[in-house]
């Protein structure tokens, strides 16, 4: 897989949950594409409300996917604005980044010293559900549209020390989460398991995504660490009170 080939998945599958089309995310520089949102088949399980909105850019236009409502509202409070005016209105509360590996770059990390390492399939997942403090690396809920799939773990003596989790939402994507426990922060732990997990999936022809909110410093740099950059924004929060019935 080329970067190019990559970055053509991952818009493709973003196109399906935005109710848009791939060239709509290349548009030109601060152009606004509005659609009304849409259950299309093959989106991702993500949970959606009666009212709905989500905003994107890959760094040049920006897609709006919105209930009608939402997207009128949306349509009004964006004309004519920038891109940087836009992303700071007050019904958008916060910001997720997501990055993709740099293909052109990323190469294998060091494990860190005084460690072992287990990679553990699906099939012996369960295995890890006793663990405490891993809950952004491992789900494992019948309720839950999708599980951990794929997990690097890193033991210090016969204590887990950290994890790193793979769930496939769809087809060819993968989301990466990490924890560390508090006490093996700071030595490389995160990124290794990151980057570990990341060749893995590399490895079966699917595309590893991690994200993380744009606050976290700490995991930003782990994802550029583990050989990735970013590859799009999206909204992490909002509140459209006083903006809608």
């Amino acid at each position: 897989m080329t970067q190019q080939e990559m970055l053509h998945q991952v818009q493709t599958q973003l196109a399906v949950e935005l109710n848009c089309s791939p060239d709509d995310l290349n548009g030109d520089q601060d152009r606004v594409i509005f659609t009304e949102a849409k259950e299309n088949p093959g989106r991702r399980p993500f949970p959606r409300k009666d009212r709905y909105f989500e905003i994107v850019t890959m760094g040049r236009s920006i897609v709006v996917t919105a209930t009608p409502e939402r997207l009128a509202i949306a349509k009004k409070q964006m004309q004519s604005k920038d891109r940087d005016t836009i992303f700071a209105l007050p019904f958008i509360r916060g910001l997720w980044l997501h990055y993709l590996p740099d293909l052109d770059d990323i190469k294998p990390l060091l494990p860190p010293d005084n460690f072992t390492y287990e990679r553990f399939e699906r099939d012996r997942i369960v295995n890890l559900l006793q663990l405490k403090g891993f809950d952004e690396a491992l789900i494992y809920d019948a309720s839950h549209p999708y599980q951990t799939e794929l997990a690097m773990i890193a033991r210090a003596g016969d204590k887990v020390a950290g994890v790193a989790g793979g769930c496939k939402p769809c087809s060819g994507f993968w989301q990466i989460g990490i924890d560390i426990l508090p006490e093996y922060r700071h030595c490389g732990l995160a990124a290794y398991l990151v980057n570990r997990l990341t060749f893995d999936i590399l490895n079966r022809g699917d595309v590893p995504n991690y994200s993380t909110k744009a606050s976290h410093i700490a995991s930003q740099r782990v994802a550029h660490k583990a050989g990735y950059s970013v590859a799009w924004v999206s909204d992490w929060r909002i509140n459209f009170e006083g903006f809608e019935t």
